[in-house]
C-alpha cells in the first residue's frame, strides 16, 4: 500500500473513531488476510504473527468458520431458550479445570467476565477490598479499570489495595534467596489485607493473572502463589485468576495457575475461547455461581449462545486433536533457551522469560538495568521491516512481547530468530 494511500486510510480512521484510537507500530501496518500464523498486507506481504493469542488456533482457521457459518445458518437465540450446545459447552469447560470449579457464567469479553467474578467474589464473602498488583490490567470498564488505576490514585479506589509484583528480576530487596524474596513479597500482601480489614471493605478476593501476563512475565519467586491464595482464604477472601491471556494452552498446560502453582476459587477466561468470536467466562463452584445468579439479574443476550457454543466446541476440538498442549511446550522451550543464548551476547537483553509459547525478552540500558522502552519500541519496529509481528508491554513497556497463535511451527519460530539476529546485528553494528 502506498504512503498516500496508508495516510487517506488512517485519516479516514481517525475521522471515524476519532483521533487517538491505539495502532501498532510507527508506520501502521494495514492487514487484509490471514492463515494459520500468517498475516498478510494490502500489498500482498507476508508476516508471521508473533503476538496475537484471540485466534488461538490460527487465523482463517477452517473448523471454526465452518461451525460459526453451520450454526448462524440453523439458530442464534439468547440463553433463555433450553440448548443442547450450550450446556455441553460449559459442562466440557468446567471440566478442563480442578475438581472445585463446576459451573459457568458465559459472557463476550474478558472485562465482562472479569466484573462478573468480582461480582461473585463480593457476594459470597460480603466484603469489596480486592487486592491486585501494582502493574496489573484486567479490563476497561469502570470497576475493573479501578483494579489497574488503584496504584497510582489509591484514595479514589479505596476498596483496592496494590501489592508490588512478584519477581526476581528487579526484586523488592536485594541479597535475598528466592525462599526470603517470597517471604517479602508475601509481607507486602499481609500489609494490603491488614489495611482493606482497617479500612472496614474486608478482603472480598485477590485478583491475579496466573503468570502475570502484563506486569511482563516475571520469575515468581519461591512458592508465592501457593502461599498468596492460603493467605487470602484465611483472611475470609477469594482467589481469582485471570486466565485470558494465560489459559487455553498457552503455556503448554491448559491454564496458567498450573504452572505457577496454586488453585483458583474463580476463574477468568476470554480472548482465544472464541478464536476471533466474542466468547468469555467465569467459572467457580456451583455455590457460589448460584449464589450470584439468586442476588443479581445479570443477562447478556448475545452470551450463553448457540453460536458462541458451537465455536467454544470447536476451538477446544482443534486444541485437543491437533495436540497443540504438546506442540507449545517443545516448541516455547526451543524458542526461550534460543533467546536465552541470543541474551547471553546482547548487553541490552536484560532478560528472557516466559512460559510455553508467550515469551518476554526485556531491554534495558547501563549498568543498573534501567528499563529501555524506546529499544523495546525500536525492536517491534525494525522486525516488522523484516516480516515479523510482535510488540512491546510489561510494568514499563520495555518487554518484546511474543505470544502467537499455538498453531507456530519450528519452522515459523526458526524464520523469527533469523529476523531477531538481523535486527540484533542492525543495532549493535
Amino acid at each position: 500500500m502506498s504512503a498516500p494511500v496508508a495516510r487517506k486510510l488512517l485519516e479516514r480512521r481517525e475521522r471515524a473513531l476519532g483521533a487517538g484510537a491505539q495502532l501498532f507500530y510507527t508506520e501502521p501496518l494495514h492487514i487484509v488476510r490471514g492463515d494459520g500464523v500468517e498475516l498478510f498486507d494490502a500489498d500482498g506481504r507476508r508476516y508471521i504473527d508473533m503476538y496475537n493469542n484471540v485466534p488461538c488456533v490460527g487465523h482463517g482457521n477452517t473448523r471454526v468458520a465452518e461451525a460459526m457459518a453451520a450454526q448462524q445458518a440453523t439458530l442464534n437465540v439468547h440463553s433463555r431458550y433450553l440448548h443442547e450446545g450450550i450446556v455441553s459447552f460449559a459442562e466440557r469447560l468446567v471440566a478442563l479445570h480442578h475438581d472445585g470449579i463446576e459451573s459457568a457464567v458465559i459472557s463476550c469479553s474478558g472485562t465482562e467476565a472479569v466484573e462478573v467474578g468480582l461480582r461473585m467474589a463480593r457476594l459470597a464473602t460480603g466484603r469489596r477490598g480486592v487486592i491486585a498488583t501494582d502493574a496489573t490490567y484486567h479490563g476497561n470498564s469502570e470497576a475493573v479499570i479501578a483494579l489497574t488505576l488503584a496504584a497510582r490514585e489509591p484514595e479514589a479506589h479505596p476498596d483496592v489495595a496494590t501489592i508490588p509484583f512478584p519477581q526476581r528480576f528487579r526484586p523488592i530487596k536485594d541479597g535475598l534467596d528466592d525462599a526470603e524474596l517470597a517471604d517479602a513479597y508475601l509481607d507486602e500482601l499481609a500489609a494490603a489485607i491488614g489495611h482493606l480489614e482497617e479500612s472496614g471493605h474486608g478482603v472480598a478476593a485477590i485478583i491475579l493473572c496466573s503468570i502475570l501476563a502484563n506486569e511482563g512475565l516475571p520469575d515468581i519467586p519461591g512458592d508465592f502463589m501457593a502461599r498468596a491464595a492460603q493467605m487470602v482464604r484465611d483472611a475470609g477472601g477469594l482467589v481469582i485468576t485471570d486466565e485470558v491471556q494465560a489459559g487455553y494452552c498457552r503455556t503448554g498446560h491448559w491454564w496458567g495457575y498450573e504452572v505457577t502453582g496454586f488453585q483458583p476459587d474463580i476463574a477468568v477466561m476470554g480472548k482465544p475461547m472464541g478464536n476471533g468470536l466474542p466468547l468469555s467466562a467465569t467459572v467457580a463452584s456451583r455455590e457460589v455461581v448460584e449464589g450470584f445468579r439468586a442476588r443479581t439479574r445479570h443477562f447478556n443476550t448475545f452470551a450463553a449462545s448457540p453460536l458462541q457454543a458451537a465455536v467454544g466446541h470447536a476451538v477446544i476440538d482443534e486444541i485437543e486433536e491437533r495436540g497443540l498442549a504438546s506442540s507449545v511446550s517443545e516448541i516455547g522451550r526451543y524458542l526461550k533457551a534460543a533467546l536465552v543464548d541470543r541474551a547471553a551476547g546482547c548487553p541490552w537483553i536484560g532478560d528472557v522469560r516466559g512460559h510455553g509459547l508467550f515469551i518476554g525478552v526485556e531491554m534495558v540500558s547501563g549498568e543498573g538495568l534501567a528499563p529501555d522502552r524506546a529499544r523495546a519500541v525500536e525492536v517491534t519496529d525494525r522486525l516488522k521491516e523484516r516480516g515479523i509481528l510482535a510488540s512491546n508491554a510489561g510494568a514499563f513497556a520495555n518487554v518484546l512481547k511474543l505470544r502467537p497463535p499455538l498453531v507456530l511451527q519450528q519452522s515459523h519460530a526458526e524464520e523469527f530468530l533469523s529476523a531477531f539476529d538481523a535486527v540484533i546485528d542492525d543495532i549493535d553494528g
